[in-house]
């Protein structure tokens, strides 16, 4: 008789300790707090420095591997004096030591009275091409009230991707300001933009029919490297006139 009445409490003591147990697993168990754990942080965005106003040790001549006398570093931005003199073919323009891809672009830019330069991407170091411009398609750095190429279409003018796609409204600050700009080339996504003083200004295919349409309509119908190089040099030019950049950096995507 004893036997049977122990029976039940050993029973119900069991059952006790396996729900206090269970319990004690719930309040100590944090299933979030897990989950946080075992989620890697977001990645940061990398950019690289490739000018911080006081070396350009990022950069060098086109064709060359000096950096010519014509660029001087004045009050945190590389300058570009051109020279009095300059011989047939002579180059100044700056390219970058390593080459890009899929990229954002950020730099400020400020522009001579009158003057005009670029932005150029997919640049082709070759000696059969003599000039940036030959191989890289060139965002327009201009004076779009005195200089005459802002005259001959708004594909000319800043912002635009030279000679194919005009700035969708002129945001230009006046000569003697600084402009920020920022390009994105992506051929993943088979898409370009210019953003100019936060605005988007102009966006374009980089490849295909699209691309090819555009170049059959411009002035580098039938060049043999126009635009042909997916992986190239970023560079700035030299076009005769005075011009500064600063703040130039670049995040490969």
């Amino acid at each position: 008789m004893k036997q049977l009445l122990l029976l039940p409490l050993l029973i119900l003591s069991i059952g006790l300790s396996c729900k206090e147990k269970k319990e004690n697993q719930e309040l100590d168990s944090d299933p979030m707090a897990k989950s946080e754990q075992q989620t890697p942080p977001p990645q940061q965005e990398v950019w690289t420095v490739l000018f911080d106003g006081t070396s350009l040790d990022s950069w060098k001549g086109y064709l060359s591997d000096e950096v010519p006398d014509s660029w001087k570093i004045e009050d945190g931005a590389m300058v570009f004096y051109p020279p009095k003199e300059k011989g047939e073919g002579e180059s100044h323009n700056l390219v970058t030591r390593k080459d890009y891809t899929n990229f954002v672009l950020s730099l400020e830019w400020k522009i001579s009275e009158g003057g005009n330069s670029g932005i150029f991407w997919g640049v082709k170091e070759d000696e059969k091409y003599g000039q940036p411009y030959e191989t890289g398609p060139e965002i327009q750095v201009l004076d779009n009230e005195k200089h005459p190429d802002a005259k001959n279409g708004t594909t000319h003018q800043a912002g635009s991707l030279y000679d194919m796609v005009p700035p969708s409204a002129d945001v230009t600050k006046p000569v003697g300001e600084w402009n920020i700009c920022i390009i994105t080339i992506d051929h993943n996504q088979n898409k370009g933009s210019v953003q100019l003083n936060g605005q988007e200004v102009a966006a374009f295919p980089l490849a295909n029919d699209a691309w090819n349409e555009m170049v059959s309509k411009s002035k580098f119908n039938g060049w043999e490297g126009f635009g042909k190089f997916t992986t190239g040099k970023i560079g700035v030019q030299d076009h005769g006139d005075q011009v500064a950049f600063r703040n130039i950096m670049v995040k490969e995507l």
